[in-house]
This record gives structure tokens, C-alpha cells and sequence, in this order.
């Protein structure tokens, strides 16, 4: 049976004489993301920060300018209201109580008491800051393991040059999502977390079909230039690049446009980096071997297919 191909088998893109300017943007994209987090730094969630969590619905829609000051009247220190999926849903959460539990269900009460009957009352949680510091602490940790153990894989797989190219470029994915959240100030949560190591994975699983041809190629053209090897091997895997990159975000816009609130910054950490990550593992991922020179079969030349255009 024929594959589907969404590029034609004839496509010869010079993708390694536009490497310079993918460089450029990649360079500036990282410094835009260090910017960012080191000026306003990410907007922890309640999983990070802790606190009280509070979500209602009401029947008509809610008149959060009215319940503000009431809530604030409550004496609970920092709190914040927002709508939740419909303006009928809010969201309230207020910074954990000095105290034990007790405290902390005395809060959700004096809540309970301000919105009445008029609001049913869904979901309450109540993180401490023990566990939220833990969870960050083990969430960026898990992040940073799962980015450097990818790399080793490549390692092993590979040759040393493509498990530098493939550590650079999931750190790459990973600085440029972490950046968007914060540029944003979306919230930042477990889910995220779970999130940005499903990009890392899809990162580099496009990239590891990319070097597979990249290395097939290397033992069987041994006198092409390693630049126009580079740029057929990338042709060669376009059509299947484009085919995953294309079903996936599919999934994922669904899941963006009608998965609700909840899911929300979930899936907009997955289209960014379904999108980013299919740029790096061309731009990033295969430009990088061309400057760090992998080792070529000593074999005999084969016959060179046609030169790629514009290398």
C-alpha cells in the first residue's frame, strides 16, 4: 500500500544554506525566552505555590467586581478571583493559612459563608507549602533529567556529535515553551510540567528519524558534501516530518478549543511545542551536525543522487 505524502517524493529544499538566519532566530528566540523568565519569572500555580483553591457556579453570571471586596474583606491575605470556562464559574484562591488544617478549612468556610446559596460550591483543594515546594523542586528536576537522559540515548544510538545536537535542541524546545508561559504569564502547573516532557519526547523523536537517514546516508554516500548529505537526508523524511507534525496538532487543537479551562494550558504547551520542535529537528537538530562533523563510512562512493537546490 502507498504511504500518504503531503510532500512530493521531488522536493529538494536547500534548508542548510538558510541555517545562518534559522541560527539567528534560534539565538534570539532563547535570549527573548532567558529574558523573560529572569525578569518576570513563570507564574506558579497553587501546585507550586500552595494555597487555597476554591471553584463555584452560580446560576446567572457572576459579578466578580461586586464579590471582590467581600472576598478581600475576609482578611485571608492575597486573593484572586477569575471566571472559569463560562462567566457563570469563578475560581478563588487565596494564599495558605498560618495555622494548621484547621485553618485552612475556617477559610473555605468563611468563603462558603460569603458566596451563600446563591453559588454551589465544586471543588476545594488545599495545598501546604512543604508539598508545593517539593513538587516544584521535583517537577523541573524530572524536566532537566528527562532532557539530559534523551541526549545520552542519542549518545549511545548515535556518535557523540548527535547527542550534543540533540541535548541543544530539547533544551532548545524546553527554554522556548518555559519562555512563552512566562512571556504570557500563563499559569504554570503540574500539567505543564507533564506537558513540556511530552515535547521533549516528541523533539526528539523527530529528530532521531532525521538522524537515522542522516547516518544511513553518511555509509552510503561517503564523497558527497556532509551539507548537501544533510539537505537530502532532511527531504528524504519531510513528507513523514510534516504528516506527524500535521495529525498531531490536530489532537491537540481539539483539545485547545474544546477541552475547557483545565486543559487549556496543557494543550497550548503542546501546539507550541509540536511547532517548535518540528523546526528544531530541521533547523536546529540537523544544521548543528554540519559544524560538529560526525565520522563517515570509509566505503566505496555510491552513485550521487541529484544535487539538492540551493546548497
Amino acid at each position: 500500500m502507498r504511504l500518504l505524502r503531503l510532500v512530493p517524493s521531488s522536493t529538494h529544499i536547500g534548508f542548510m544554506r538558510r541555517r545562518l538566519v534559522a541560527f539567528a532566530f534560534t539565538g534570539a528566540l532563547t535570549v527573548a525566552a532567558l529574558i523573560s523568565l529572569a525578569v518576570q519569572g513563570l507564574n506558579l500555580g497553587l501546585d507550586f505555590t500552595g494555597g487555597l483553591l476554591i471553584e463555584a457556579r452560580a446560576e446567572a453570571p457572576v459579578d466578580l467586581a461586586t464579590l471582590r471586596p467581600r472576598i478581600a474583606a475576609l482578611g485571608l491575605g492575597a486573593t484572586s478571583l477569575q471566571t472559569f470556562g463560562d462567566d457563570n464559574s469563578i475560581l478563588i484562591r487565596a494564599q495558605y493559612q498560618t495555622g494548621a488544617r484547621d485553618a485552612q478549612t475556617q477559610a473555605i468556610e468563611r468563603v462558603r459563608g460569603v458566596l451563600g446559596s446563591a453559588f454551589e460550591v465544586r471543588r476545594t483543594e488545599v495545598i501546604g507549602p512543604q508539598v508545593s515546594h517539593e513538587l516544584l523542586v521535583n517537577g523541573l528536576l524530572a524536566s532537566f533529567l528527562a532532557v539530559v537522559l534523551i541526549a545520552v540515548y542519542v549518545w549511545f544510538r548515535f556518535e557523540w556529535q548527535f547527542g550534543i545536537a540533540a541535548l541543544i535542541t530539547t533544551f532548545h524546545d524546553v527554554i522556548a515553551t518555559l519562555g512563552l508561559f512566562s512571556l504570557f504569564q500563563l499559569e504554570f502547573n503540574l500539567t505543564v510540567v507533564a506537558a513540556v516532557l511530552t515535547i521533549a519526547g516528541y523533539s526528539v523523536n523527530d529528530t532521531v528519524v532525521v538522524f537515522d537517514r542522516i547516518r544511513e546516508n553518511l555509509r552510503r554516500y561517503t564523497q558527497m558534501p556532509l551539507s548537501q548529505l544533510i539537505d537530502l537526508s532532511i527531504n528524504q523524511t519531510l513528507s513523514r516530518t510534516v504528516l506527524t507534525g500535521v495529525t498531531t496538532m490536530l489532537a491537540v487543537l481539539a483539545l485547545l478549543f474544546f477541552g475547557g479551562p483545565v486543559l487549556f494550558n496543557f494543550s497550548a504547551a503542546l501546539a507550541f511545542g509540536i511547532l517548535i520542535g518540528t523546526y528544531s529537528s530541521i533547523f536546529v537538530a540537523a544544521a548543528l551536525l554540519l559544524h560538529l562533523s560526525p565520522v563517515r563510512a570509509l566505503e566505496a562512493p555510491a552513485e550521487q543522487p541529484t544535487k539538492v537546490l540551493g546548497t
